[in-house]
């Protein structure tokens, strides 16, 4: 059975199928997690009670509609598009991140959110 990840960010509802990596199943054990926002470009992080270190996959180019943590900053990172530290029109993390699943939604509706938003984390 997939772990689905619920995410609310104000009226926008989002769900995230969660990947079967240590780091996801940190998160699933840390569930639910509120917190307030921070937008870098097309990033969304946030501060998570989680601390772990980087996968041995860990990587700082990611896919769009990405979920992953970031160990420096023990944040949880989602991504839809170019941050300040991307080339062109990849999704690039400031440094290697976890990937920890995929956002199954729309992922342009993320355009409207503001830093200071709060988010929470919740098992659907």
């Amino acid at each position: 059975m997939p772990k689905i990840l619920n995410i609310q960010i104000a009226q926008i509802t989002l769900s995230a199928t969660l990947n079967e990596s240590s780091t996801s199943q940190l998160l699933w054990e840390s569930l639910p997690i509120t917190a307030n926002i921070n937008v870098w470009g097309k990033e969304i992080y946030f501060s998570t009670p989680i601390k772990t270190d980087s996968d041995h996959n860990a990587t700082d180019i990611v896919d769009k509609g990405t979920v992953a943590y970031w160990p420096p900053g023990n944040a949880l990172c989602l991504f839809w598009g170019p941050t300040p530290a991307s080339l062109g029109d990849e999704s690039r993390a400031a440094s290697p991140v976890n990937i920890i699943g995929l956002i199954n939604e729309n992922l342009e509706i993320l355009n409207s959110v503001q830093t200071g938003t709060e988010i929470i984390l919740s098992k659907r």
